[in-house]
């Protein structure tokens, strides 16, 4: 635990000018006093951090402050870069980017047998939206950063619109979706809000106050307090990459020469649609009223032709 607090100080400060004992404190869960304690061991390591004392104090490092020699693997570099390249190719951060040229810069001096790329690229936009999604991560990402109260204009399951502000605190990626975790002023407290719901976001001027928080507090599995549906689905081989893209290769199985998916989903407007979307090729056994539900949506289509 010691040595990730380590890490997690030192790639903070590669990707921010400087940060406060306390934050860092209250991030790890740990007393300030331990943050000044893997500062002065990180210091002793070799590492530049300058220490400010007193209300306008903090923790700051040099601009052309390069990584120790040997600090990472050739595979831990791979996969540090790779991570933070996904990151820019989402939110487009420049300080995110000043961090990974800094990372990046002490790949050159390192004599690995190959040069190290990115091989990863995260985009959950959907087609054709260029740059539109990315730029609403890039005004979360800074608003979380910048404590910004933020006015959007939000659409639930149902269709429903509502204007709102909230106080962003933390991205979730969860199942290929962004989501952002906020204080909603409009309900008075925490809510999970989906990204690609939001239509438009704007920055309200007005600034709020952090709330400390857990990863436990934090409700990843949001989804179940809604409605939700115990599935058996047959697939047919030609659909199962289909299948495995919305399902999961591990929720899928083989029974003789059929193919199986048994698992709990959430029962909104999108299951009908994914099921329907494979065709013939996705079958469902149980439950009896979801299959009767496909069934009058087929007839309603068939009908409209």
């Amino acid at each position: 635990m010691k040595y990730e607090i380590m890490f997690g100080i030192l790639f903070t400060l590669l990707s921010r000018r400087k940060i406060s004992a306390g934050e860092l404190a209250r991030k790890y869960e740990v007393s300030v006093r331990s943050i000044y304690r893997y500062v002065d061991e990180m210091t002793v390591a070799g590492i530049p951090i300058d220490v400010t004392r007193g209300s306008l104090g903090g923790l700051s490092i040099p601009d052309n402050f390069k990584l120790p020699k040997g600090l990472l693997t050739r595979e831990e570099y791979a996969r540090t870069t790779e991570a933070m390249l996904a990151m820019l190719g989402q939110t487009h951060d420049g300080v995110l980017e000043s961090a990974y040229g800094k990372v990046t810069a002490q790949v050159k001096t390192e004599k690995f047998d190959t040069a190290l790329s990115g091989h990863i690229l995260v985009d959950s936009g959907t087609w054709g939206d260029e740059r539109k999604f990315s730029d609403k991560l890039t005004i979360l990402d800074r608003a979380i950063e910048e404590r910004n109260a933020l006015e959007i204009d939000y659409f639930n399951r149902t269709g429903e619109g509502t204007k709102r502000i909230i106080h962003p605190h933390l991205l979730i990626y969860k199942q290929n979706i962004w989501y952002v975790w906020a204080f909603c002023m409009l309900r008075g407290e925490f809510r999970t809000f989906r990204v690609g719901r939001m239509r438009s976001i704007n920055i309200t001027g007005e600034t709020f106050e952090r709330q400390d928080f857990k990863r436990e507090d934090i409700p990843l599995n949001f989804w179940r307090n809604e409605r939700i549906a115990e599935v058996k689905l047959k697939i047919a081989f030609e659909k199962l990459p289909y299948a495995e893209d919305w399902l999961g290769v591990d929720n899928i199985y083989k029974r003789g020469e059929e193919y199986f998916a048994e698992l709990v989903l959430p029962d909104d407007e999108a299951l009908v649609g994914n099921i329907l979307s494979a065709g013939s090729g996705i079958t469902v056994i149980s439950p009896p009223a979801l299959a009767e539900r496909i069934k009058k949506e087929a007839e309603k289509i068939s009908a409209s032709y």
